[in-house]
């Protein structure tokens, strides 16, 4: 079988797989439900170790009431920048298919994909609204550039698809520490965890087949761009989720030391870090996207390490 072949079976693989397992925001969530209402009041708001703020001291030396409201705020406003991640890449496949010939299979997957993404934007907007925290998403600079990324899709679509990994890569590696771990979380949350984490799984998976495929095809000059971007990328947009901005420490009395400690300056911290990209290392080899020079951006951006065995291996 080519490595065409194989590609398209994949994607055939995946699109059944959307028809035949796939969640609606609406129908899969009880939302009005007595055991899923936001009570600003309810200690399972509380932030787990698992999350980096969770196991600060500042954090656990906080009155248990401002461990809930800091940590409701948190909690949505990570959903709050997923939903904005999710937008864009809606944007992004809609120009992508756009310009896709008659029968290419990717063209399939990848509304398959965009109604899947439309129903997450849903979900988590749902859960801002009740959670009742007017919360602003990713930081300025960010809001102010995202409308236009879905712009690169069909100019460069291995860097539009290589950013897109990196903010699916980033929730999906957190949620993932937070259900394993088996915290006492809010029902309504966990729900949501664990909706999204079960589609995401086809959607990353998605990515990490397009990139490889795309990769084969490329230009020397331009396989080279992606694999010194790919490092720069994963960690720029890696910091737009998880590093709450100065407007949200601001706006909930987090002190900016505090920030600057878990990201990413303590040990346990920085290999969290490492971590989260774990299985985008592995990409990066088997793309070819792994070279002297990228090497050393992986370092410099400080997530190197080494490379899954398989995907959504569990950390050490």
């Amino acid at each position: 079988m080519s490595a065409t072949q194989s590609y398209e079976e994949t994607l055939h693989t995946l699109s059944e797989a959307s028809v035949h397992q796939h969640f609606d925001a609406f129908l899969d969530i009880d939302w009005d439900h007595p055991d899923y209402a936001v009570h600003k009041d309810d200690p399972r708001w509380i932030l787990p170790e698992s999350d980096p703020l969770g196991r600060h001291e500042w954090y656990k030396s906080l009155p248990q009431d401002r461990q809930i409201e800091i940590g409701l705020w948190r909690q949505a406003n990570i959903t709050k920048v997923g939903l904005q991640f999710e937008q864009v890449l809606i944007g992004g496949i809609m120009w992508h298919v756009f310009f896709l010939k008659n029968g290419n299979p990717e063209f399939r997957y990848s509304t398959h994909e965009a109604t899947e993404e439309c129903h997450h934007t849903q979900m988590f907007q749902e859960f801002v609204n009740r959670s009742g925290m007017d919360v602003p998403g990713g930081p300025k600079w960010f809001r102010a550039v995202a409308p236009l990324l879905p712009l690169a899709a069909p100019v460069l679509p291995e860097i539009f698809f290589a950013g897109i990994l990196a903010g699916e890569e980033p929730i999906d590696h957190m949620q993932k520490s937070i259900l394993r771990a088996g915290d006492d979380i809010h029902p309504l949350l966990q729900r949501i965890m664990q909706i999204h984490v079960a589609e995401e799984a086809r959607h990353i998976g998605f990515a990490h087949q397009f990139i490889t495929h795309h990769t084969a095809t490329l230009n020397r000059p331009r396989k080279a761009a992606l694999s010194v971007a790919l490092p720069v990328i994963m960690r720029t947009l890696c910091d737009v989720i998880m590093v709450p901005s100065k407007e949200v420490t601001d706006a909930v009395g987090i002190p900016r030391e505090v920030i600057k400690d878990l990201y990413w300056r303590d040990e346990e911290s920085q290999k969290v870090l490492r971590d989260m990209f774990a299985d985008v290392r592995m990409l990066a080899e088997q793309a070819g996207l792994m070279n002297p020079v990228s090497r050393r951006l992986w370092k410099l951006m400080r997530i190197d390490g080494r490379p899954s065995r398989f995907r959504s291996e569990p950390a050490a």
